[in-house]
């Protein structure tokens, strides 16, 4: 029995979709101006993952995750490279995708952008107004009454009038009440526009996943997810969009996962403390940096550190290396290990506690004489999380990718080894060995006289 801690009511509950046997689940994807960094990886895998177990589990499963393609740092980034914004959000829509594959992120079933969803976002703005939930503003923006929606809140916690307390004297007279956000912007000049009944302009960013989300879905899903950090405006707005526009309730979970860290702080652009993926990818295999994620449970803070990332590298190491040269039966599994995976991952995507089941399946094989079934079920478990994907050999021995001796100079000496041991002379194949070990290269000698090697991380 799946169960999923449920923002929204602030406990774990038994996951029950909407319709038996299928799943709609939206999650909130990237803005892209800029390449992608590790606490967007976050999002990337976790949901993946999610969107792996419960196809696994075995749901059809409709995922989708949007694209912002338009918002205010999309166009000054635009203005300040010389471009046009279609040109620039192509660019960074191409580098994600080229980011997930690299961490092995399967393609959301539905990508919606905002800019292709304008006609969708229209008529839920239409909708509203006249539901008596939005107006036009002194301004020309068409803004959402915050105050007329009953419930506001009620995903965040927090209270209207604690809010409203808590305001600033606001400014900006266009508004009725400071907590009113944009559903509609009228254009400035030289900005990006849309024709509508209110003029031309552009959507606000909380009325896009309302609309796209909706679309793709239905007024009524399964599950909602996104970072932590999007949990208050941006989510309490959606529902109060969704709700409001469609009159039904508008997600049945809502998921969020913890922010990454560094040096105790939330990794973020606008603190200029972020890593992007690309950056990582230079010192880390992709699978390391999944496997550092995983590690982690999703709705924990995940902090950044190379050290963190050395141990998922040697750990990964580890489960590569009790697969190595055994014959796997694609079809068997060991259903002990088999049910306490699941026991894991139904306890709210547990993916720490499902590992620590991976490497008590290790231990196992390595001692067995019986090393196809154990074998066969580590690989596939491991899938079901994205992980053990590569060839053994291939993933311990650096692939085409790895720096320093090639492979082939690499057999050279361990020949030379081989040759100095059957002439007894143990100083020239000690020092072959530690030759090797400088470069990074680690030997085994196993039965037959045969020595196999892998680069440490």
């Amino acid at each position: 029995m799946l169960k999923i801690y449920n923002t929204l009511t602030r406990s774990k509950q038994e996951f029950i979709p909407k319709q038996a046997g299928k799943v709609g689940m939206y999650v909130c994807g990237m803005t892209v101006y800029d390449y992608c960094h590790i606490g967007h990886a976050r999002v990337m895998v976790v949901f993946d993952t999610v969107a792996r177990y419960l196809r696994y589990s075995g749901f059809q499963l409709t995922y989708v995750r949007n694209i912002t393609d338009i918002d205010d740092k999309i166009i000054q980034r635009a203005n300040e490279n010389q471009e046009t914004f279609q040109a620039l959000t192509e660019r960074f829509i191409s580098a994600m995708h080229e980011d997930e594959r690299a961490l092995g992120v399967q393609a959301p079933d539905k990508e919606p952008r905002a800019t292709q969803s304008i006609g969708d976002i229209i008529a839920m703005i239409k909708q509203l107004i006249a539901n008596d939930l939005a107006y036009i503003g002194g301004n020309g923006d068409v803004f959402y009454a915050v105050s007329r929606f009953h419930g506001y809140g009620k995903l965040s916690g927090k209270n209207i009038e604690d809010l409203q307390a808590g305001e600033r004297v606001d400014v900006d007279t266009a508004k009725r009440d400071p907590l009113d956000f944009v559903l509609w912007k009228m254009a400035k000049p030289d900005e990006p526009y849309w024709d509508s009944p209110w003029g031309k302009g552009r959507p606000g960013w909380h009325i896009e996943c309302s609309a796209m989300s909706t679309c793709c879905l239905g007024d009524h899903f399964d599950i909602h997810g996104g970072g932590m950090d999007l949990q208050f405006p941006h989510h309490e707005n959606e529902i109060a969009q969704s709700e409001g526009a469609t009159g039904q309730p508008f997600v049945n979970y809502w998921m969020h996962n913890g922010f990454v860290r560094v040096n105790e702080e939330k990794m973020s652009k606008s603190l200029g403390n972020f890593f992007t993926v690309r950056e990582v990818l230079k010192q880390y295999r992709p699978e390391i940096i999944r496997f550092f994620i995983l590690s982690s449970h999703y709705r924990s803070p995940l902090n950044y550190a190379s050290e963190q990332l050395d141990d998922a590298g040697i750990a990964l190491t580890r489960l590569y290396t009790a697969l190595r040269g055994i014959e796997i039966d694609h079809q068997a599994i060991d259903i002990q290990y088999q049910q306490r995976f699941q026991q894991a991952m139904d306890d709210d995507f547990n993916t720490p506690v499902a590992l620590a089941v991976l490497f008590d399946l290790t231990r196992e094989l390595n001692k067995s004489q019986e090393k196809a079934v154990l074998a066969s079920s580590l690989k596939q478990l491991a899938a079901v999380l994205g992980l053990l994907q590569d060839d053994p050999d291939n993933f311990l021995q650096g692939g085409s990718d790895a720096s320093g001796l090639d492979e082939s100079q690499i057999e050279t000496l361990i020949e030379a080894r081989k040759t100095a041991k059957a002439n007894k002379d143990w100083a020239q194949a000690d020092s072959i060995r530690e030759q090797l070990k400088a470069q990074n290269i680690v030997l085994e000698d196993i039965a037959g006289g045969k020595t196999i090697w892998r680069r440490e991380n």
